[in-house]
């Protein structure tokens, strides 16, 4: 009924609203982030791992901050996953969890904000001081009509930044934080801004952090930032991206380079990004929320520095109603890589599970598989997943992709399901335990 009268109810009546919650959600509960020194971070991908590594950076530093994002909320050291399906939370979500920070004594807050949120206003009444845009690519294109909508919604974030007033608490002045290597770059920055700075790529009048000596291994990332040299135990090459925009955010509100690279050394998982699964089976399993072709394709630079014989892919073309255009995307380049390619269910909301897995399966016939060789079709992703642990000979790599750690799988109206694919691969590997010396099931 209530995704009824959205679709019916006139589109500045519907602007009307969303402002007026915002609003009057941060009137509601004292504007608190007016209290701390608030950070946002946006951009395509990458925004959950640096609000995670940023989170940690300044908490050791001394600092007690508060977090919101795709992964999890936190209070200080004290975090609950995310069980929302939602990054930004509506309905006063979010300025009630920003009040709960500053009444526990969180001297900083961090907002993974996202374009869908700024189109809903959910920005407003946060004060912040320092915002960051991690990248930018084609992404959420159905919801915003066009790659131009989607840019210009993000930009109002910066847009946002350069009207609010300078607090006397934060001790520095309002910074903009912008990935140097997108081509729209310099769209972000030129706002009245007082501070600029760029990762990646030097920029002309900009003071830029780029990292060199980078070193990309199935054990982690290095590269020096400035002098400083930091060893990062994570996967990938955009771990390097990841590390810089947080040790960078975090020397904007004081933290030298020096201290991030220490902290940032003794950090070697973030839930659902890269996480392996290791509960002595003789084969590896890696759960990932990669969702889209760009953050597909850069899992599989990990995945093919990691030694391994045959690689099965478990995925699905997360999310009913929005990018149709990325499923038969996701199928190929899954299917270009993988040895067995198994497409399953993953909130199809009110989207035919079926209609959607068929449109990722097509993909994957396109890059030479076959239901008869190494394509399976599976709608229940429990089965799915435990037809893969099944099929797992020693020294395969599983990978699991687009939930990554979320709590919960929606369905039509928006119902949501309790769901952990990690736990279901707990699970799975419960059951198989005395099983791995057996003989298994071949493509």
């Amino acid at each position: 009924m209530l995704r009824l009268l959205r679709k019916i109810t006139p589109h500045f009546l519907l602007k009307f609203y969303h402002f007026g919650v915002a609003m009057s959600g941060a009137v509601r509960f004292g504007f608190p982030t007016k209290k701390m020194i608030t950070i946002g971070i946006t951009g395509t991908s990458g925004k959950s791992t640096t609000v995670f590594l940023l989170g940690r950076i300044l908490n050791a530093a001394g600092h007690k901050v508060g977090s919101t994002s795709t992964i999890e909320f936190c209070i200080g050291n004290e975090c609950t996953l995310n069980k929302s399906k939602m990054t930004q939370l509506g309905r006063w979500g979010t300025q009630r969890f920003l009040a709960k920070m500053e009444r526990t004594g969180c001297d900083i807050a961090i907002v993974e904000t996202t374009s869908q949120g700024i189109e809903q206003f959910r920005h407003r009444g946060i004060f912040y001081d320092v915002c960051m845009l991690t990248n930018l690519y084609p992404e959420h294109i159905e919801s915003h009509g066009s790659f131009e909508n989607y840019k210009n919604a993000k930009k109002k974030l910066f847009a946002y930044l350069a009207r609010l007033p300078k607090k006397a608490r934060a001790g520095f002045p309002k910074t903009a934080i912008v990935n140097g290597q997108v081509a729209e770059a310099a769209e972000f920055l030129d706002f009245p801004i007082e501070r600029k700075w760029s990762l990646g790529k030097e920029l002309a009048g900009i003071e830029g952090f780029v990292p060199t000596d980078v070193r990309v291994t199935g054990s982690g990332v290095s590269f020096t930032l400035r002098l400083t040299k930091f060893d990062v135990p994570l996967l990938g090459e955009h771990v390097v991206s990841n590390a810089v925009a947080a040790a960078v955010c975090a020397l904007a509100v004081g933290v030298p380079l020096e201290k991030s690279a220490e902290i940032l050394k003794t950090i070697s998982a973030v839930p659902g990004r890269g996480e392996f699964i290791r509960e002595g089976q003789p084969f590896q399993i890696m759960v990932d929320f990669a969702f889209e072709p760009v953050a597909m394709t850069k899992l599989y630079d990990v995945v093919n520095k990691i030694p391994h014989a045959r690689i099965i892919h478990v995925l699905g073309g997360t999310g009913g109603g929005r990018d149709k255009a990325r499923r038969p995307i996701l199928g190929k380049i899954a299917a270009q890589h993988a040895d067995i390619v198994i497409v399953t269910n993953e909130d199809p909301y009110d989207e035919n599970p079926r209609e959607i897995m068929d449109m990722v399966a097509q993909g994957a016939r396109e890059a030479g598989k076959t239901e008869s060789h190494g394509l399976h079709i599976i709608e229940d992703r429990r089965a799915a997943i435990e037809f893969a642990l099944q099929s797992a000979q020693k020294n395969d790599i599983i990978v699991i992709t687009g939930k990554g750690c979320e709590q919960a799988m929606a369905g039509p109206n928006f119902t949501l399901t309790p769901w952990d694919d990690r736990t279901v691969v707990r699970e799975g590997l419960a059951k198989l335990s005395n099983t791995w010396d057996s003989p298994t099931i071949s493509n």
